[in-house]
């Protein structure tokens, strides 16, 4: 990983303990010759809480991206790990709220930085400032935004989930088609064409998504630049955009070209789905393309294409691709931890484009556009051109706010009592902007 923490510290004022040599501070190298702030060396490891998922592609077989790090100061990086998003979000937040905690580094996701818990954390501007992130320009323009609180910056990117549309090639096939989507309306031509009974009395469905949440919904909506919360906290749900996805959801549920139980599916079930060849088209995160052509999975493995969610056609000049939703985790430091210029040099070297791309060999979502130019990389990722034009325009399913979880449930009710033709689609989402506009931030 030559070069992943270059000119990461220099050594001042040595002195001896129990005959050892030690380096009592070390600096943060500045990528454009900025003064850096100092480090004090600590014996004790640097804490790091996180998702099991983060350590695996951390310190992988491609090799371990904080190395560099513990080579130059000295100090090892110690893992707390979590198996749950929630148990470790919770976690993290505990830790940053104590007067003083010896958690170094947090991992949480985008959703999870509201306004309220924000000023837990350390603002990153004036670090960046002093010892700035290698090559910030080439991390994608969507993953900043997205952990930025009152346009400060409070956590690093490190992991990205985009969305992307994944559809049966051998259906399209059974179908006399041949290729597929390039604008959302062909899309939806095709979603109609693959809705049928096969002769073994088989039904398949043109479209499914896990559930009617808003992040799967959005997915949908941004083929026509649809949103439910803009970033700048207006309730657009009765626009253009989102009317169609929803009005579209309703005709297909109605044509049986929508699972009739959309309500309870889950994501296991659209893998079972898209495994036993029950569904042409489907969206969700461009990663599950792995289990989608797992051979193990049933008859259809090597046929499911992931591609980038088609734009409608009269904004290809805007949007080649749909700016579908991006999701990710962030790195933060909590304001009262007691080192924080190693948490800031661990950051940074882990978030270098030699790291990104070291994380992603190891299986990482990577948030580096260069990443996506590597031959290693790109041969064990078969969408990488696909999501590399998502990422390039994709943007978080909503900003966030401290009234975001309960949005999202008014979101669920009002899309599934439109879908199943409870209200019709104009007052639904009439409805959800009229109930969500007084949990926006003024």
């Amino acid at each position: 990983m030559t070069g992943s923490c270059s000119g990461l510290l220099t050594t001042v004022a040595p002195s001896t303990r129990g005959g050892a040599v030690l380096t009592r501070r070390v600096v943060l190298g500045a990528a454009a010759a900025l003064a850096a702030p100092a480090i004090v060396r600590a014996a004790e490891p640097l804490s790091v809480f996180s998702h099991k998922v983060h350590q695996a592609v951390a310190v992988g077989q491609a090799g371990d991206i904080t190395a560099a790090f513990t080579k130059e100061t000295g100090v090892p990086v110690q893992w707390t790990t979590f198996g749950d998003n929630g148990l470790l979000g919770e976690r993290v937040l505990r830790e940053a709220s104590l007067d003083h905690t010896g958690v170094d580094v947090g991992f949480l996701l985008n959703t999870q930085i509201v306004p309220r818990v924000a000023g837990l954390f350390e603002v990153l501007d004036p670090w960046m400032a002093k010892a700035p992130v290698a090559a910030p320009e080439d991390v994608f323009p969507g993953l900043w935004s997205g952990m930025k609180v009152a346009g400060q910056q409070v956590g690093l990117p490190f992991r990205q989930a985009s969305s992307g549309l994944h559809y049966n090639e051998a259906i399209l096939a059974e179908r006399g088609i041949d290729h597929g989507p390039g604008s959302v309306e062909e899309l939806i031509e095709m979603i109609r064409r693959c809705t049928w009974r096969r002769a073994d009395g088989t039904r398949v469905v043109g479209l499914m998504m896990p559930g009617m949440s808003y992040p799967n919904v959005i997915d949908l909506a941004r083929a026509w630049d649809g949103d439910f919360i803009t970033l700048d906290f207006k309730c657009t749900a009765d626009g253009p955009g989102m009317m169609n996805a929803i009005k579209l959801l309703r005709a297909l549920y109605q044509e049986g070209a929508f699972p009739r139980n959309f309500t309870t599916l889950t994501t296991e079930d659209t893998t079972q789905w898209v495994q036993q060849g029950r569904v042409a088209f489907v969206l969700q995160s461009m990663s599950r393309n792995r289990l989608f052509n797992d051979p193990k999975g049933g008859a259809y493995a090597g046929k499911i294409r992931t591609v980038a969610m088609p734009s409608a056609a009269a904004l290809k000049g805007k949007y080649p691709v749909a700016p579908t939703k991006v999701e990710f985790w962030g790195m933060a430091i909590p304001r009262t931890a007691q080192r924080k210029e190693l948490s800031w040099a661990l950051m940074r070297s882990m978030l270098t484009p030699e790291a990104t791309l070291i994380a992603a060999l190891n299986g990482n979502g990577p948030v580096r556009n260069s990443t996506y130019e590597n031959a290693q990389f790109r041969a064990t990722v078969p969408y990488a051109d696909e999501e590399r034009r998502v990422l390039k325009v994709a943007r978080v399913p909503l900003p966030a706010f401290d009234e975001a979880a309960r949005a999202g449930d008014l979101f669920k009710e009002e899309a599934e009592a439109a879908v199943l033709g409870l209200k019709t689609p104009e007052q639904a989402m009439g409805d959800l902007v009229k109930r969500v506009t007084p949990l926006l931030p003024a």
